[in-house]
């Protein structure tokens, strides 16, 4: 399997205008206005890179950096809030929406990333995990918890590598193939058992009212969808305690040089966690005696 490096320090890869250059040279995210954090396992060399392309013609760009989602200063967020409270009020870390409230009528207390302090959830005994990756809390003009939701973010992992691509972006902005492939098996493997885990968790939540919230790139959510046998098997339902939004957020309109790419919400579809549970657990089976007609053919050469 190969690739491409399509993003590179928030800019495209085939940017070669002096902000894409400077962003290289701090090697900052310019997302989170930090230093970059994915780092090269071997040696730790800063990264940069915010998403990735097979080699395949046509193939898309696929974000693999959970920064990349919070770009515009956490933009998604602000939509997740408003879909899921159906007004727009401002979000604040932590404890200190607890006072935004009382003077704004209202506010969101988020919880996750660096917003806010940890929630102190119980431990869970075996496997599994209680934990999202952000919790949007809203507060009435008296500071007090009216209702919440929770959001889980999922770029794609990548396999391979995709060193000597980054260095010749760092270096003198060509691109290069690499051996950096996406991991589809981890869908399968880890986000949906998560997504019927966690939203069954929050179902049982008396102020948990819209469910949970799944933002991934466009590439991921049809991936996900296509798994759980499309959306034929998995409805649409209205929102409920039990819902899972599945919201594609990706690139928008490409823009020019010197200039990030915006993200916004392509699509989405909202379901509920036991649509998904039946869909996961009753896959798409072959006929029957698959094996026993393999054997056959391998043995005998019978077609």
């Amino acid at each position: 399997m190969a690739g491409y490096i399509s993003e590179f320090f928030g800019y495209r890869a085939e940017d070669k205008s002096s902000q894409a250059a400077t962003a290289a040279a701090r090697q900052v995210c310019p997302f989170l206005g930090t230093q970059c954090t994915k780092v090269l396992s071997r040696d730790r060399i800063i990264s940069g890179v915010c998403a990735v392309r097979q080699k395949t013609p046509g193939s898309p760009d696929v974000i693999c950096c959970p920064n990349r989602i919070y770009a515009e200063d956490y933009k998604m967020l602000h939509l997740v809030a408003q879909q899921a409270f159906g007004c727009e009020l401002g979000l604040y870390s932590g404890r200190a929406a607890v006072e935004k409230a009382k003077a704004e009528n209202g506010a969101i207390a988020v919880f996750g990333h660096g917003w806010g302090g940890e929630l102190r959830l119980p431990q869970r005994a075996g496997t599994g995990s209680y934990f999202v990756d952000w919790v949007l809390a809203r507060l009435d003009g008296a500071g007090e918890l009216v209702e919440f939701t929770a959001i889980e973010v999922q770029t794609i992992d990548t396999t391979g590598n995709y060193r000597e691509a980054r260095n010749s972006l760092m270096e003198n902005r060509d691109i290069v193939a690499d051996t950096v492939g996406l991991n589809w098996e981890n869908v399968s493997k880890r986000i949906i058992p998560q997504l019927i885990y966690k939203g069954q968790v929050l179902q049982r939540e008396d102020l948990c009212r819209t469910g949970l919230f799944f933002v991934c790139p466009k590439a991921v959510y049809d991936r996900v969808l296509n798994r759980l046998g499309g959306k034929e098997r998995i409805p649409r339902f209205p929102t409920q305690p039990a819902s899972i939004h599945f919201l594609a957020y990706d690139y928008l309109e490409t823009t020019g040089e010197g200039t990030i790419t915006p993200l916004g919400i392509l699509e989405e579809h909202c379901t509920t966690v036991y649509k998904v549970q039946e869909a996961f657990s009753s896959m798409n089976l072959p006929e029957g005696n698959v094996y026993r007609d393999a054997i056959r053919r391998s043995l005998y050469g019978m077609e």
